[in-house]
């Protein structure tokens, strides 16, 4: 079982929201991009909450449009062995080293976990930090199978991470 490792993280000065996945699953690790199933719901999930259609735009214009909304990407896991692309088959965690990145941010308000794994792991590795919100969402993955509408209502409250304060 081969070592996977998680990208780089996509983030600049302005980041005020850091969403973490788990780890890439196979179809992402092979496009070179996050999210890069086409069944997994993210791209339109995150549409939803920054107001911009991302899902027909070229990849490296998603990617600057989050930052421009002043949202993050990474995941919580730096590399493991994983056969397949379900998070319940994991092993060998390497964390990331996420204290460091967010230590990098002075405008994040808020870390949103994408999924139930991405949350355990996340919640365990970071240490707290006062007025940082903590966010589980439902997974953005197919294998998550509750519906995109239902998704998309618990992912809006990301918008409030990125509002004006």
């Amino acid at each position: 079982m081969s070592l996977k490792r998680a990208f780089d993280p996509v983030v600049d000065s302005h980041t005020r929201l850091l969403i973490l996945g788990s780890l890439p699953g196979d179809a992402s690790l092979k496009a070179g991009r996050y999210y890069g199933h086409p069944q997994n719901g993210f791209w339109r999930l995150v549409s939803g909450v920054i107001g911009i259609d991302l899902v027909p735009l070229p990849y490296v214009d998603r990617l600057e449009a989050l930052k421009a909304a002043g949202v993050g990407l990474w995941d919580v896991i730096a590399s493991a062995r994983r056969p397949g692309s379900l998070d319940t088959a994991i092993r060998d965690v390497e964390a990331a080293d996420l204290n460091r990145l967010i230590d990098t941010l002075p405008g994040l308000r808020a870390i949103a976990f994408n999924g139930g794994t991405a949350a355990r792991i996340g919640r365990r590795i970071l240490t707290l930090r006062s007025g940082i919100d903590l966010i589980d969402l439902p997974s953005s993955s197919p294998a998550y199978t509750r519906p995109l509408p239902e998704k998309a209502v618990a992912w809006s409250v990301l918008a409030k991470a990125l509002a004006d304060r």
